[in-house]
C-alpha cells in the first residue's frame, strides 16, 4: 500500500523564519487535519509559545533538550487527542519494537489524511512525515528546511536512527471536547510551570533564559555576533507572537498587551542582531535593553497567570 499527502509549511505564521521546529510541525499537522480550527491556538495551548531554553555556548541543540515524553500531555492540553512513541539514549534493547510501533501510528495517521510529527527525518530537528510507500519501504518527509512535501524520502528502517539516533513520533488522532475555559486555565498553568523552571531541562529554562542570554550579549562579543545568537532570538521571538494572539483571542486583555510588548521586544532584538554588527558594544547594548524589557514584562505575566489560576 501507499499514500501521499500534499503538505507544505504555507499558512503557518513564522515571524522570523526560525519558529521552533516542533511547534511549527504541530501547527502544520493540525492545519492539515479534520480539526484545523485548533491551529490558531495549539502553539500556545501546548505551552510552546512560552518555552525557552538557552545553553552557555548557544548551541542550537539546547532547544531540543527537554522531556520528549511530555509532548502528548502538552498537546492534549489544547483539546486534541494524540498518540506518541518515543525511544531514547540507552534504550537500544527496545529500538526495533518502538520503531515498528511508530511506523504503525504514522501510517494510520496518514491513512486519515493527517501528517505525522517526527524527530530527525531530514535534519536533526522536528518535521513531518507526509506519506508512505510499502512497496519500497519509504516515507515521504517534509523537513523544516524544505518548502513542500514530495521531494524528500526516508527509508522506514532509518526512522529513529539518523544523525541524532533517538525516536520521537507524535500523531494527532482526534479532539477531546475540553472546555475553552479549562484550556485557557491549564495553558496558563503550563506556562507558569515552564517559566518558573518546573519542566526538566539541563540548560537555563523559562525566565532564567533571559539572564543567560543577557550575560552572553553583555560579555561575549564573538558569541553575540554569531549565527547562533540570531537563531535563539529568532526562535523565541517567533513563538511570542502565538502567546499574545492567544490571549487576545480569549479576552485576556492585560496578558495580551504584555505579550504583544514581549513579542515586539524580541522581534526588535532579532532585527538588530540580523542587521547590525553585534561585535560593537552599542549594538549589543540595544539587544540587552530589549531583552531586559521583555524579561520584566514576562515576569509580570507570570504573576498575573499565577493569580488567575490559584
Amino acid at each position: 500500500m501507499e499514500k501521499h499527502l500534499n503538505i507544505s509549511w504555507e499558512g503557518i505564521p513564522d515571524a522570523t523564519g526560525y519558529l521552533f521546529s516542533l511547534a511549527k510541525s504541530i501547527a502544520c499537522a493540525v492545519k492539515n487535519s479534520p480539526w484545523s480550527e485548533y491551529v490558531e491556538d495549539i502553539v500556545a495551548t501546548s505551552g510552546f509559545a512560552f518555552r525557552m531554553w538557552v545553553s552557555n555556548d548557544l548551541c542550537p541543540s539546547a532547544t531540543s533538550i527537554w522531556d520528549f515524553d511530555s509532548q502528548k500531555y502538552w498537546v492534549e492540553n489544547g483539546g486534541l487527542l494524540c498518540e506518541y512513541v518515543g525511544r531514547y539514549w540507552g534504550q537500544e534493547n527496545i529500538e526495533k519494537e518502538k520503531q515498528l510501533e511508530a511506523i504503525k501510528i504514522i501510517k494510520a495517521s496518514i491513512d486519515k489524511g493527517v501528517p505525522a510529527i517526527s524527530w530527525d527525518i531530514g535534519v536533526p530537528e522536528w518535521g513531518l512525515i507526509t506519506g508512505y510507500d510499502d512497496a519500497n519501504n519509504l516515507f515521504d518527509t517534509l523537513p523544516i528546511n524544505v518548502a513542500k512535501s514530495g521531494s524528500t524520502t526516508m527509508p522506514y528502517d532509518v526512522l529513529g536512527k539518523r544523525e541524532l539516533p533517538i525516536l520521537s513520533v507524535l500523531t494527532i488522532t482526534g479532539i477531546s471536547n475540553k472546555k475553552q475555559e479549562d484550556i485557557v486555565r491549564d495553558t496558563m498553568r503550563l506556562a507558569v510551570d515552564h517559566l518558573k523552571g518546573r519542566e526538566w531541562c539541563e540548560n537555563a529554562k523559562g525566565l532564567d533564559a533571559y539572564p543567560a542570554l543577557i550575560t552572553i550579549f553583555n560579555d561575549s562579543p564573538d558569541m553575540a555576533s554569531s549565527w547562533n545568537a540570531e537563531y535563539f532570538l529568532g526562535t523565541y521571538g517567533a513563538l511570542k507572537e502565538y502567546a499574545y494572539k492567544f490571549f487576545d483571542k480569549v479576552g485576556q486583555t492585560e496578558l495580551a498587551q504584555l505579550y504583544k510588548d514581549v513579542f515586539y521586544a524580541w522581534m526588535e532584538a532579532y532585527k538588530v542582531k540580523k542587521n547590525e554588527d553585534a561585535t560593537l558594544p552599542e549594538t549589543r547594548a540595544k539587544i540587552v535593553s530589549l531583552l531586559e524589557s521583555a524579561y520584566k514584562n514576562e515576569q509580570k505575566a507570570v504573576e498575573i497567570m499565577e493569580s488567575l489560576t490559584a
